[in-house]
């Protein structure tokens, strides 16, 4: 079995080693694959493992020898899928390995938002507590979330985690979700319900033609005067050049993890917009999180070999 990875670096920074794959077959790694060389790349492999370059048509008729291509993510959208299965090709994706992560990545977004940890450490560092006349100096304001309104976009397994530990602090949890879950114990509302009554709003939805540009002026114009949106699923569900007037207005905040374009576009209005924190699309790379997807990704090649595919998407 001759295996392809066509951008190795895309899940580690030299701390997981490519040589786990070597079980299966003769290994090639690329650190990185420009989609155009894609096909160059891949040659006569038998199996492909990639993250985001795109598996074309084009790429899968000049490389016929694909059996399998494995993905070191939830998303499929780089795969063309239905030529995929046309040529009777397996595709196989790694669900749910991020949720933990993500998860706490909301909750560090929401921590931030309310206790203000960030400002108070440069305030304490350039000088304000030495200057304090009282033994605790609080001139930034802070918030309890305790009670706060968490409106929960999505409700897979990482809307699910996130609304657990929204109540564990004891905020009120409403959830939004296109398919009604069975024995929801939160209050399920429309779309326009969770922005209009969010505190906090959290997107875990994916993209998809009905998700595309949720996040416009129209339903962002519902939300309350200093609301937190997060983004920590797609860059595609947010109207960029809209949040921006958003937040610059200073009628909300934001925290996102993801954009429309990655890496980030020197022309996003968001490079600039006021009350917005941006991750570099940071919330699955805890080292633990991406052992556990490198896991997946050999449990399946296991499977596939087996005979057994699973997590297979076409």
């Amino acid at each position: 079995m001759k295996i392809c990875i066509l951008d190795w670096t895309t899940v580690t920074s030299g701390d997981i080693d490519s040589d786990i794959f070597s079980q299966f077959g003769k290994v090639r790694c690329y650190p990185l694959t420009d989609n155009e060389k894609a096909a160059e790349y891949i040659g006569d492999a038998d199996m492909v493992l990639c993250n985001k370059v795109l598996i074309t048509r084009e790429v899968m008729e000049k490389c016929p020898n694909i059996k399998y291509i494995g993905l070191f993510a939830t998303g499929y959208n780089n795969i063309d899928i239905r030529t995929a299965a046309e040529k009777g090709i397996t595709v196989c994706n790694a669900g749910e390995y991020s949720t933990n992560a993500v998860a706490q990545q909301t909750f560090a977004y929401i921590l931030e938002h309310f206790s203000r940890i960030s400002e108070y450490d440069s305030f304490v560092k350039n000088g304000g507590w030495i200057s304090s006349k009282t033994f605790s100096k609080f001139p930034i304001k802070t918030q309890e979330i305790a009670g706060k309104t968490l409106a929960v976009v999505g409700f897979g397994s990482i809307g699910r985690k996130v609304a657990q530990i929204a109540s564990a602090f004891g905020m009120n949890v409403i959830v939004n979700t296109r398919t009604k879950p069975e024995n929801c114990e939160y209050e399920l509302v429309s779309l326009e319900e969770a922005f209009s009554r969010a505190d906090v709003l959290t997107i875990h939805c994916p993209l998809t033609e009905q998700t595309e540009g949720m996040v416009n002026s129209h339903n962002l114009s519902l939300m309350k005067k200093g609301a937190l949106l997060i983004n920590t699923a797609r860059g595609g569900i947010v109207n960029e050049n809209e949040l921006a007037q958003a937040l610059n207005s200073g009628h909300i905040y934001a925290a996102l993890d993801v954009l429309r374009q990655e890496p980030m576009s020197e022309e996003t209005p968001l490079k600039t917009a006021q009350n917005c924190i941006i991750t570099p699309h940071t919330a699955w790379a805890p080292l633990e999180t991406r052992l556990r997807l490198i896991n997946i990704v050999c449990e399946n090649i296991k499977a596939y070999l087996n005979g057994t595919p699973q997590n297979k998407v076409n």
